[in-house]
């Protein structure tokens, strides 16, 4: 396996600057893929729903992820904020090392959760950041002013700048204003396909915009080894 090498100072006295240094190798650093579903998952599998079956499929084929995980969301109907962030960190294992590819509900979910948390990165695929006047999207506890206000700056550092927004032109539920907002919002790019409705089928942008994110957090990684071992 390839690896990243660091450096180690040894013979320090007194916190003198180290004049020797050993070197070590461990492992490259390796990124997962979590999928986070849109809400009414709940009469079939997620894996039958949308594209998320699809796109796990694809991922695990290509091998370039060290993981991809993909389960059945609890409260799937509701999508209600105290319920999908405690389980997007215990039971989906959303971390620093995770690239998180949240479609609608779960792009907002996964917006939230880098109010307070570190990811490698984020694909927001319909995403939104209001509740367009629906009672249901406001009870779910994402959207101001219950929810709290969005904290754009937070986000954009708890994910290293990695984010990408994915939006269509022609989303029958989220306007494109929406998904301008948020990019604008995060300095993120935004791409728009056209005619791709809410995403509701596989395509090959998700998966070119999912590997251009691993990519930036692969980058992002070396970055911060080269840093380290300037020190």
């Amino acid at each position: 396996m390839a690896a990243s090498v660091y450096f180690l100072p040894i013979g320090l006295a007194d916190g003198a600057t180290p004049r020797r240094c050993h070197r070590i190798e461990r492992p490259v650093w390796m990124v997962r893929a979590v999928s986070v579903p849109g809400c009414g998952c709940k009469r079939q599998s997620v894996r039958s729903s949308c594209w998320y079956g699809w796109l796990e499929k694809r991922l695990l084929e290509d091998g370039r992820f060290s993981e991809v995980v993909l389960k059945d969301m609890p409260d799937p109907l509701a999508a209600r904020r105290r319920i999908w962030l405690p389980f997007m960190l215990a039971d989906l294992g959303c971390d620093a090392s995770t690239v998180v590819i949240g479609h609608s509900s779960g792009a907002v979910a996964a917006m939230r959760l880098l109010q307070d948390h570190e990811l490698a990165g984020a694909l927001l695929v319909s995403a939104c950041h209001t509740d367009l006047g629906m009672a249901s999207e406001q009870a779910a506890g994402y959207y101001p002013p219950s929810g709290g206000p969005w904290q754009w700056d937070v986000m954009q550092r708890n994910a290293g700048g990695n984010m990408c927004v994915l939006h269509s032109d022609d989303d029958p539920f989220i306007p494109l204003r929406e998904a301008e907002h948020v990019a604008k919002s995060l300095a993120a790019p935004l791409r728009v396909e056209r005619g791709r409705l809410h995403f509701f089928e596989p395509g090959e942008d998700i998966v070119q915009a999912a590997y251009s994110l691993l990519e930036r957090a692969e980058a992002n990684h070396a970055a911060a080894v080269a840093e380290f071992n300037m020190v």
